[in-house]
């Protein structure tokens, strides 16, 4: 009877070993025999992906702190007000892409190197592994150059707060407003409502209208007989008016300047007008002044264009 029972391992006499142990526990003579080489890979193995974990881990609130730094750093004196209301949003946009890229990036590569480290434990010929990842990575990088360039433009854009989601900019072949950012495309939507998907590598110049503040230009067009000077003062007095109603108020940032003539034509003399607004107003204020100076011009009698048809007189004309 006790010639049918397995041989007992010389080390399973060794009280307290780990050979002892497997043996009590599975009475299997192969695993009693690597019970050494079975927990020190284990505990090797478990080490590895404790610290990987850890470096992981402190890594990231790394990351964090330093993104959360930048997007708390203080403006520039000259900011404008707008720049500065608008600065918290546009940098703790920024620093949620750029943290979360990075964050991506040293998971990637921890586990990567720990995942390593494992095979290693586990006797794996890692030599023929990482010269096939060599070539295979020699061969992605001369595929992928164009995608290695947008995303390499796309970090620098999103560190140096060229625009952000909301934003209106002028990328050359497109404009309109930012709807997304990442680090290989930017999607914009222009005015018709088209979505324009514009590859960060080919962006060679950005136009952005948002940031900071914004100028409302108004041009108004009268015709040669025209008086510049009354015109200019009437000009001036109803763009101060207009500014403050509460439709447009909210948005204006300082007081009109009326710049005086601006070009003189064949058909006429254009009147210029500035207004500095919040970014992205500068459209609304420019229509409010636009139909509030042509109603004072009509209303005042003050001679167009040629090119345009002239109102029959309807009351005195303006007073010198």
């Amino acid at each position: 009877m006790n010639d049918l029972l397995p041989e007992q391992p010389a080390c399973a006499s060794e009280a307290g070993t780990w050979c002892a142990r497997f043996y009590q526990w599975t009475n299997n003579d192969f695993l009693a025999r690597s019970a050494d080489a079975i927990v020190g890979t284990s505990m090797r193995i478990g080490l590895v992906l404790v610290l990987a974990i850890l470096a992981r881990y402190l890594l990231h609130r790394l990351v964090s702190r330093v993104v959360d730094g930048a997007a708390n750093a203080r403006l520039p004196r000259r900011a404008s007000a707008a720049a500065a209301a608008a600065a918290p949003v546009r940098r703790a946009q920024r620093a949620r892409t750029i943290g979360s890229v990075l964050r991506s990036t040293i998971s990637v590569i921890v586990l990567t190197i720990a995942a390593i480290m494992v095979l290693s434990e586990f006797g794996v010929n890692l030599g023929p592994i990482l010269a096939s990842a060599g070539i295979v990575g020699v061969a992605v990088g001369f595929g992928a150059q164009n995608l290695v360039r947008d995303f390499l433009s796309g970090m620098f854009m999103l560190m140096e707060d060229q625009y952000g989601v909301g934003d209106i900019v002028d990328l050359g072949e497109a404009s309109g407003t930012v709807e997304a950012v990442g680090l290989r495309i930017t999607t914009l939507r222009d005015i018709n409502g088209t979505v324009w998907y514009v590859r960060n590598g080919e962006i060679l110049r950005v136009g952005n209208k948002s940031q900071g503040y914004a100028v409302a230009v108004v041009d108004i067009p009268v015709a040669h007989s025209a008086d510049i000077a009354d015109a200019t003062a009437l000009i001036g007095t109803v763009a101060s008016e207009r500014v403050t109603l509460d439709d447009v108020s909210a948005h204006v940032l300082e007081p009109v300047e009326v710049l005086g003539v601006d070009r003189v034509g064949p058909e006429g003399v254009t009147l210029r007008l500035t207004v500095k607004v919040a970014p992205g107003k500068q459209w609304l204020v420019q229509r409010a002044l636009n139909a509030a100076l042509t109603d004072a011009f009509d209303d005042a009698h003050v001679p167009r264009p040629g090119l345009l048809p002239a109102l029959p007189p309807a009351g005195p004309p303006l007073a010198k």
